[in-house]
């Protein structure tokens, strides 16, 4: 099925305002200082979708701007130092995502503009005073994950009305118990027991899912971590030879073998975050520009493995999916 996105059509003009002349190349280009979480193999939808953003606003890497990468490949440990190479680089602005990636960018510099292509809610995590105004130097997209879990939780009781336990894949190095809390209250009141698992390293993943098995868990929910999106085939895998169903918040989940994901199309998030590097190279200042948040949100299911876990998955779900993967 042809994949939908909330993104609509790029300006077809742009209007001449003057470049800002700071943080620029000895070639007088502006240098753009982009953190991900990931790695470039496995954030490379996204990574192209901001690319190809700034290719239809008219910037393009190595002709009129210049983008410094860094990558954290899941370890969230990193951000510090790779935020501080950024700011000693003097760049026009950061873009990143992710609350730990968002927070070690705040308190390395309150001048320089920060966007922020996915982040939970920043007001109550104190990147903004409203969305409407941010009022600081932070600005971009919020997904609200506290919103989408319960979501997620009514998908997974239509797929298994019979299910009871819910295991709650989370990392403590977010620093944010709000979503994992959220997520407790909602599977509650949907008839669930949830059993949360903290995971703070990869080789305990496996373990975690068999003991997730072994207690008699009947699906997994995994909570938005960049360390889970960087091991998420690996999720996928462990989660498919304990047969155990999982649902996650991205569609590359299901890409990599997970069986069922609801959320905003990160890739279609990146392409959006272009618009604010223009909008601020030009001139404008990231307190004034309202944070969005998506409006459309994708569900994709891969039946490959809904056979390899013996399930059926109901016909209403595959017709409201934005994505199958037969």
């Amino acid at each position: 099925m042809e994949r939908r996105s909330f993104v609509g059509k790029s300006i077809a003009a742009l209007i001449a305002i003057p470049l800002a002349t700071r943080a620029q190349t000895p070639g007088g280009m502006p240098r753009i200082g982009f953190l991900n979480n990931l790695n470039p193999s496995v954030a490379s939808a996204s990574t192209e979708a901001f690319l190809r953003g700034l290719r239809e606003l008219g910037w393009v890497d190595g002709r009129n701007v210049a983008i410094e990468y860094r990558w954290a490949d899941g370890d969230m440990t990193r951000h510090t130092a790779l935020v501080s190479e950024l700011v000693n680089l003097s760049v026009a602005l950061i873009v990143t995502a992710g609350t730990p990636a968002v927070r070690a960018a705040q308190r390395a510099t309150k001048t320089i503009p920060i966007v922020v292509a996915i982040m939970p809610d920043p007001v109550s995590l104190g990147f903004a005073a409203s969305l409407a105004r941010p009022g600081a130097n932070i600005t971009g997209l919020a997904n609200l994950f506290e919103e989408l879990t319960p979501k997620q939780l009514d998908l997974l009781r239509e797929l298994l009305p019979r299910a009871r336990r819910i295991a709650l894949l989370s990392d403590p190095a977010m620093g944010d118990r709000g979503i994992q809390s959220a997520t407790e209250a909602a599977a509650g009141q949907l008839g669930f027991v949830p059993r949360v698992f903290q995971v703070a390293d990869a080789s305990a993943l496996d373990a975690i899912i068999r003991t997730a098995k072994s207690e008699r868990a009947d699906a997994i929910l995994v909570l938005p971590s960049p360390f889970f999106n960087r091991y998420r085939a690996r999720i996928a895998n462990a989660a498919t030879m304990q047969k155990l169903p999982t649902i996650s918040e991205s569609t590359e989940y299901v890409q990599d073998g997970g069986l069922m994901s609801y959320g905003p199309s990160f890739p279609a998030m990146y392409y959006r975050a272009a618009l604010y590097v223009d909008r601020i190279l030009r001139g404008e200042k990231p307190a004034d520009l309202p944070i969005e948040r998506p409006t459309k949100f994708e569900l994709a299911i891969n039946l490959k493995t809904a056979t390899a876990l013996g399930m059926a998955v109901p016909r209403a779900l595959l017709l409201r999916a934005d994505e199958v993967i037969r």
